[in-house]
């Protein structure tokens, strides 16, 4: 089978620039950050709340409340803080709707509301580590230095807490001019497993603010050892050397990070826009940017599912205390998107301008996002859009070339992948997917000769890529052509794919077009154990049980794929066989 079998291209880079933007190890941070901050927030922001909460409130109250819980279960967690904030007008003394509304707040980034909270919610827990933080942010945004050094710099239970803290004592610390302060509460980190190169890179960021400027290059030369040429540590870095005069040094530092770090579009930014800038301002002006990027830093490595909340909330923080911050948001989008919330992602990808160097990747993510949510043409019109500014970029064409295919408008689809394979190289592995996409679009389109040349080119790049050898092989299949060769690929990419059952049921189908009927049953029997829910895959089966004489079992498969909801073309053929058994009609068809 090719229709189900078929893999979208995708070569966004999101994920390998996020994986590049912390210098902090995230397994390490993943395990400590399962303590009270994760506690607070899971089973208070995802758990229902008791049902007799409001026992006694009146009807009107009740209903906000229970409307409120409505939107948290739908994960509308705006809305859930308007209806909880509602209710704890009229109900200020409920502890447990007082906290909901502190962290449903938080995780929506009504940041204002939440500071405002958070007082309050020590009040009655003292041990709440997420109201600790939002007190202290609220302090940083007041300058109230003294105020964040004094609750950042108390007990805390845990490794992650620990870290937290320090990070914002320092840099509470730099705001009060005690620099050395600031280090100290930095160096005390020395002993933390996994955090070397966010202690680094902080120690720098905090001398360069300070203006401590043969200390603040020696710090960045041992954060870029450490954390080698991230997005982050090289522009703090490069920002330093342009303003100093040394414009080389800027350079070579960001044309080593182009290739250490192929795809990412910060080092292309950086040559064409920053470089002409000559004397630009330092990543880090303020304190509060620099516990901006700290807290970016921590929810950077936390990429375990447990620490999701957490990480929503250290970036909602980053960006209260960082409006201007791109990739902050282009990590809490990806959070969202990794929950499925597609159109939420799509709301904080909508805050990133075309001058910033992600603008491009997250107009491309976001169209794909706008696929996923069922409206392929808003995605279309995007990239439509950016294709006509930026007509190099590979990466707009193919996502484009795959919303085109994704709607069934395979002749403008073949049309973007010719744009897209026009700016890669010859021989890059890129291509292979793309001469894949553009071959079964070809194919779709009555233009086999062309979708074959495409097909066996990919495979010359690419000789084991399973979803090429199952669609070439399945349509010679199909077509009567180079039949032992195909069985071959076919063999050779359930080999590859062992646990694949629409290639199992390539190689099944295949056996059965050959007439090898008790090898296509064997075959196809394990196709359907590992695709139980595909019509076709189920009506293949009962064709080869027919053919063997097996034809109680033969109806019972087409009945069973009859109720699978299968492609309108097959369903009255299905029906027919069900009536006149497969002497009578052709074969699944054909």
């Amino acid at each position: 089978m090719i229709a189900s079998v078929e893999r979208k291209v995708r070569t966004v880079k999101i994920r390998t620039i996020l994986l590049l933007a912390t210098g902090l190890s995230a397994l390490s941070l993943a395990a400590c950050s399962s303590t009270a901050m994760v506690a607070h927030l899971a089973t208070r922001a995802s758990n229902p709340p008791p049902s007799n909460a409001l026992a006694g409130a009146s009807t009107s109250l009740a209903g906000t409340y229970l409307a409120g819980n409505f939107a948290a279960a739908q994960g509308d967690v705006k809305a859930a803080t308007e209806f909880y904030s509602d209710t704890l007008k009229d109900a200020p003394d409920n502890a447990d709707l007082l906290e909901r509304t502190f962290l449903f707040a938080a995780e929506g980034g009504d940041m204002d509301r939440a500071v405002t909270l958070a007082n309050r919610v020590i009040a009655i827990d003292p041990d709440n580590r997420p109201a600790h933080l939002v007190l202290q942010v609220g302090a940083l945004t007041k300058k109230d230095y003294a105020s964040a050094i004094k609750d950042a710099s108390s007990p805390s239970n845990g490794l992650f807490a620990t870290l937290t803290n320090k990070i914002m004592e320092a840099w509470a610390r730099a705001g009060s001019k005690d620099i050395d302060g600031a280090l100290a509460a930095l160096d005390s980190l020395s002993n933390q497993r996994g955090v070397d190169g966010l202690r680094l890179m902080h120690t720098a960021l905090i001398l360069d603010y300070a203006g401590r400027d043969k200390e603040a290059e020696d710090a960045y030369n041992k954060a870029i050892a450490a954390m080698g040429t991230g997005p982050r540590g090289t522009e703090a870095y490069g920002r330093f050397l342009l303003r100093h005069g040394r414009v080389n040094d800027a350079k070579a530092l960001f044309e080593r990070a182009d290739r250490e770090n192929r795809g990412n579009p910060f080092a292309e930014w950086a040559m064409s826009d920053l470089i002409p800038m000559k004397n630009p301002a330092p990543l880090i002006s303020s304190p509060a940017q620099g516990v901006a990027e700290g807290l970016f830093g921590i929810a950077a490595s936390l990429n375990d599912q447990r620490s999701t909340d957490v990480a929503i909330l250290y970036l909602n923080l980053a960006l209260y205390l960082r409006p201007d911050f791109d990739l902050g948001r282009v990590l809490l989008a990806s959070r969202y998107e990794a929950m499925e919330k597609y159109d939420v992602a799509n709301a904080i990808y909508a805050g990133i301008t075309p001058p910033s160097p992600y603008y491009a990747m997250t107009q491309v993510q976001a169209a794909i996002n706008d696929g996923r949510e069922g409206k392929p043409q808003d995605g279309i019109v995007k990239l439509k859009a950016l294709s006509a500014s930026q007509p190099q970029e590979s990466d707009v064409w193919t996502a484009l070339g795959d919303l085109f295919r994704s709607s069934d408008q395979y002749k403008e689809a073949a049309a973007a992948y010719d744009k897209a394979i026009a700016g890669i190289p010859p021989g890059d592995r890129r291509l292979t997917g793309l001469y894949y996409a553009r071959g079964v679009s070809f194919e779709r389109s009555d233009r086999w000769p062309d979708a074959e040349r495409d097909f066996q080119a990919a495979l010359k790049i690419n000789p084991d890529r399973a979803d090429v050898l199952n669609y070439l092989g399945y349509s010679w299949i199909e077509k009567g052509q180079h039949l032992d060769q195909a069985v071959q690929m076919l063999e050779k990419a359930r080999a590859l794919r062992p646990m694949d059952g629409f290639i199992a049921d390539s190689v099944g189908w295949a056996y059965f077009r050959l007439g090898r009927f008790q090898d296509a049953v064997h075959t196809l029997e394990e196709a359907v154990q590992l695709a139980p829910g595909a019509s076709d895959v189920n009506e293949h089966l009962g064709d080869a049980y027919w053919r063997i004489g097996r034809k109680i079992d033969a109806r019972y498969q087409w009945q069973h794929a009859l109720a699978m909801d299968p492609d309108p073309k097959q369903k009255p053929i299905l029906e027919r066989k069900l009536q006149f058994g497969l002497d009578a009609v052709s074969a699944s068809g054909k």
